[in-house]
């Protein structure tokens, strides 16, 4: 099975919007996927259905229940915090091995591709010394970033693509996914970023209804990770 790790700039930038677009257009032109998402921060437990693990189970076509739910996210937080922070605040340390081997057992139990979404940004913390970085950096899969088009996200996608460049991370594409009422065009943030980027493959995903997996931008994506 083909791996790859969706990280973001930061918090709320689009990982699940892009994941779950790339799942449902892997399915659609009927190609075998998985994805998981290990670790969730601000995870409401009266309000799952709504929750970023729902959202790929639907896209899987697989059953929207709380037990398939904590099947692909075995760490949940209710604090919308880092998970360092959120799992002090709860006094359930997050056992950085433990996620290495969930990991590793994901991408080795199914045929095709499997999809593994990270929480927040890059650079978040897991625990007290380690961050998402370095649990890509272990894995050593190859990495969608996903970046917004905001005003400031060249600065943070730059610097992002340095830090894993020092990795030497293996990066499959960066992903510009629309902001809401951003100044900067979707268009102009990515020829910004693209100048910068050494090459990559960099793809603007306009925002549309959640869940949908049609638009030209994921065919595009899958045809680099597939």
């Amino acid at each position: 099975m083909s791996a790859v790790f969706i990280t973001a700039t930061g918090t709320d930038i689009g990982k699940t919007f892009v994941t779950a677009g790339l799942i449902r257009h892997i399915r659609g032109s009927d190609g075998a996927v998985v994805a998981v998402k290990p670790v969730v921060s601000g995870f409401d437990p009266d309000a799952w259905e709504k929750s970023d693990p729902a959202v790929l189970l639907a896209a899987l076509g697989r059953p929207i229940a709380l037990a398939e739910v904590e099947h692909i996210s075995p760490w949940r937080f209710k604090a919308p915090l880092s998970p360092h922070m959120a799992s002090m605040r709860e006094g359930r340390a997050i056992i950085f091995q433990d996620l290495v081997e969930f990991c590793r057992k994901a991408t080795a139990d199914h045929r095709g591709t499997c999809l593994i979404e990270g929480v927040g940004g890059i650079m978040v913390p897991l625990d007290d010394r380690r961050t998402v970085l370095d649990l890509i950096s272990v894995l050593r899969i190859p990495v969608i970033l996903v970046a917004g088009s905001y005003v400031g996200t060249v600065s943070h996608t730059l610097t992002a693509l340095e830090v894993m460049a020092r990795r030497n991370l293996d990066l499959a594409a960066v992903v510009v996914s629309e902001s809401e009422g951003s100044a900067a065009s979707l268009e102009d943030t990515v020829t910004a970023i693209a100048q910068f980027a050494d090459a990559l493959d960099v793809v603007g995903l306009p925002r549309r209804a959640q869940g949908t997996g049609d638009h030209a931008a994921f065919a595009q994506i899958a045809g680099l990770i597939t």
